[in-house]
């Protein structure tokens, strides 16, 4: 039987490992949000792993139904023999985490074993809302929240955040054979998902690239609204990640077409820089 520390030392070691450029926000915590906030991000990581590291998608398919069967039995109090639900399930209790978001992570990432691409941007909101949302939403409630104001922002912080994402790794993504852009966005300038793939992008691309930049935009702008509705712990936290991806979509707004070629990145410097004015100065959209 193992205890409660090695199970979130076992959830601290798989961040470590992640080199995710959330450790350093995630330290800027009082030690039980920061521990649990630890755990939330080893969930996530467990989850995406399932289906990134997926040679057949059966198997992958099996493998996450499995995993969200022993999260079920860890929340309802029953043993569990994996180290990181065992936490999650503690996490949930003491931080009064609504355990829907916890399913929602998973159906977000489901999505992604049989993904076919959107079709309208509302299908990938959708999306966005289960993968990213959810984990935002889950993530205030361990921080502390002011208002009910907070979880709407949350969920424009998510989406912003994922946006960012998808517009960074379109030529990644395009080499798994996946497009997130939705369909109606790119036959309004005249591409298909098979243009994307295939590189043949044209004219039509730095319109879409700019399209998605006015959302993101716009989101972003929306999210800030969260700094004054956490509390001062969790304002720290989220400054910092708030200027981190803040910089890294100026890396993307600056590539414009280029996103659709090369991967756009921001230099670490440049990221910790931004955390830090983030965290000094508040979320600047």
């Amino acid at each position: 039987m193992t205890s409660l520390m090695e199970d979130r030392a076992e959830c601290a070691a798989l961040l470590k490992r992640s080199g995710s450029s959330f450790t350093l926000p995630i330290k800027l915590l009082p030690p039980e949000k920061r521990i649990g906030t630890t755990v939330l991000y080893a969930f996530c990581r467990r989850a995406d792993d399932i289906v990134d590291d997926a040679g057949d998608p059966r198997h992958a398919t099996a493998e996450l139904d499995a995993f969200q069967a022993r999260l079920g039995d860890a929340l309802r109090g029953r043993a569990v023999a994996d180290p990181v639900l065992r936490a999650v399930a503690d996490m949930a209790r003491r931080f009064a985490v609504p355990q829907e978001f916890l399913f929602d992570i998973l159906d977000g990432v489901r999505m992604d074993l049989d993904h076919r691409g959107f079709e309208t941007f509302r299908d990938l909101e959708e999306y966005c809302r289960r993968v990213a949302s959810a984990v935002g939403l889950a993530a205030i409630h361990i921080w502390g929240f002011l208002s009910p104001a907070a979880l709407e922002a949350a969920h424009s912080c998510g989406l912003a955040f994922q946006l960012t994402n998808i517009l960074r790794d379109i030529v990644e993504d395009r080499d798994r054979g996946r497009v997130y852009l939705a369909g109606e966005d790119l036959a309004h300038y005249g591409l298909s998902r098979d243009d994307v793939v295939a590189g043949r992008c044209g004219a039509g691309a730095a319109e879409v690239a700019r399209l998605y930049v006015r959302r993101a935009d716009r989101l972003f702008r929306e999210a800030a609204t969260l700094d004054r509705l956490l509390t001062t712990e969790g304002r720290i936290t989220f400054r910092a990640m708030f200027g981190a991806y803040h910089a890294l979509f100026d890396a993307v707004q600056r590539a414009d077409a280029e996103i659709f070629t090369r991967r756009a990145t921001a230099p670490r410097v440049r990221l910790l820089a931004a955390m830090c004015a983030g965290v000094l100065l508040g979320p600047r959209p």
